[in-house]
């Protein structure tokens, strides 16, 4: 696909012939005919707009320890069921304590400093903002980790205090009807939480020229690293043994998450090299593409090329061979990621634990390497992010970078063409990239309705007969929450799950049961 088809398919929605990708790149794809947003959404086997209920919702709320250590395991457990009417409810094996900010880390995430504005609804220890720390819940099996690279935390005073209380909220959660299960980091070892852990440099994702992104949001490791899975593996066979209660895990970030510029050129780390040699890639080529539209957008970029829907601003826009080559590169490590997990979870749990990824949406997706189709193939479902808050901010961190490397650029141009490109609105906005920020905790969120409800339906397509779940987010103001709930639930056709409880007041809890 040329970049002028990908902006045309970017104001309705595209209908592809002959993608053998499967959209991992839409580069590799010939356009059929482009029909408008409204009549795809009137046609589309997973009605994006419906009416009428679902015969089988699911509604499912993610609930870290923090939550049921303040409120107690009997509150939360009430407000899920009789406010929200939950089917469904996840957790993470650790526990946590108030710390400062020297020793700990800001709960909620700050998100590469964009998210400062965000506050949690309900308060952890009094507080709306906090630094805390945290330990596991449990003793792992240092057993199952002997020889590998990395390790599991080391249980402490907190764990031994506090991290019975996670089992407790399983088997309670259980007798009451929920089903359960965790939320794990897939390459942030020890993969507890988001906020915590990381890979040896070795094991960081890198740009062409070998260095690392100055600026991330999450600090993952390369999915490449065989160090990195080997440690993932042996923490599921953990949890699995040690927490019999869980249905399934849920996977967070299995993929090459996209929040900067910058995200978009990864792999280039010497475990991505050696996984290109043993799977027929041409790294020096992919290296060779990559670095040079990365020169390009850094200091060769005009005015003229970024209006041209002619220009491939973002590599998955590309006809280049070497570009092709790292989408289908990246869309096999998350596969083989995600392969290796579902084979663990199943020699360690059985076959019945579900395995259920969270997953960018599109067109975030054609270069995070999350391929729907393919991590079908492994996953009881997928859950595909409607994070709203961050796509203001994506866009932001893309359009500073590129007006900072080329200070000639219009700003305007380069805010219209990447709110094109990214498809996060219903209308062609004007603003300038000033206007793109992220949202504070009473401002609605900038994102259209039609925009939301296509992506969720675009993962649904590709994902075959795998369910793909809505992964909405309880941030925002009430009524903003609202609407974006109820896009969620139609797009879904009832399958959503909510991140996370210490966003809904209990005015969002009493929305989310009027809903369900």
């Amino acid at each position: 696909m040329t970049a002028r088809e990908w902006d045309r398919c970017s104001r309705g929605t595209p209908v592809f012939a002959n993608c053998a990708a499967r959209m991992v790149y839409p580069s590799e794809c010939t356009v059929g005919t482009v029909i408008s947003r409204r009549a795809l959404l009137s046609v589309l086997p997973i009605p994006a707009l419906a009416l009428a209920a679902p015969r089988r919702p699911f509604l499912g709320i993610t609930v870290m320890p923090e939550d049921y250590q303040v409120e107690g395991i009997e509150a939360v457990l009430r407000n899920l069921k009789e406010r929200a009417g939950a089917t469904a409810v996840a957790t993470s094996p650790y526990v946590m304590q108030p710390s400062d900010p020297e020793h700990g880390q800001r709960q909620p995430p700050i998100d590469a400093g964009a998210g400062g504005v965000r506050l949690l609804d309900r308060p952890l220890w009094g507080k709306r903002e906090l630094y805390t720390s945290c330990s596991p819940s449990f003793v792992p099996n240092l057993k199952l980790y002997q020889g590998l690279a990395y390790q599991p935390g080391a249980p402490d005073e907190l764990t031994r205090r506090q991290g019975p209380i996670v089992r407790k909220f399983l088997q309670a959660a259980k007798r009451a009807g929920l089903k359960t299960y965790f939320q794990i980091q897939s390459v942030i070892p020890p993969d507890y939480i988001v906020t915590s852990g990381g890979p040896v440099d070795l094991d960081k994702p890198r740009l062409p020229n070998g260095s690392v992104p100055k600026r991330r949001v999450g600090n993952t490791g390369s999915l490449a690293s065989m160090d990195i899975r080997r440690y993932t593996q042996a923490l599921i066979t953990d949890l699995c043994r040690q927490y019999p209660e869980i249905d399934g895990i849920r996977m967070d970030w299995p993929e090459y998450p996209q929040y900067t510029l910058d995200d978009e050129f990864l792999d280039f780390s010497k475990p991505a090299e050696a996984a290109a040699k043993r799977l027929g890639f041409d790294f020096e080529q992919m290296r060779r593409d990559a670095g040079a539209l990365y020169t390009k957008l850094h200091g060769g970029l005009t005015n003229a090329e970024v209006s041209s829907t002619d220009f491939a601003l973002l590599p998955f826009m590309s006809r280049q061979p070497g570009l092709q080559a790292l989408g289908r590169f990246k869309a096999t490590l998350v596969e083989e990621l995600l392969q290796g997990i579902r084979e663990a979870l199943t020699a360690a749990g059985g076959a019945g634990k579900e395995l259920v990824p969270n997953a960018f949406p599109e067109p975030f997706s054609f270069a995070s390497g999350m391929d729907y189709r393919r991590a079908a193939k492994w996953s009881n479902g997928i859950s595909v992010k409607l994070y709203t808050m961050h796509w203001p901010m994506i866009l932001r961190f893309y359009g500073d970078a590129l007006m900072e490397a080329n200070p000639g650029l219009n700003e305007a141009l380069v805010a219209r063409r990447l709110a094109r490109i990214f498809g996060i609105m219903d209308d062609e906005s004007r603003a300038h990239l000033k206007d793109w920020e992220y949202p504070g905790p009473d401002t609605p969120h900038r994102a259209g309705r039609d925009a939301q409800a296509r992506k969720i339906a675009y993962a649904q397509k590709e994902a075959g007969d795998t369910p793909v779940y809505a992964l909405a987010h309880g941030y925002g103001p009430v009524k903003d929450f609202e609407e974006r709930l109820g896009v969620a639930w139609a797009a879904s056709d009832g399958r959503v799950w909510i991140n996370r409880y210490g966003y809904l007041t209990d005015e969002k809890l009493a929305v989310v049961g009027r809903r369900k």
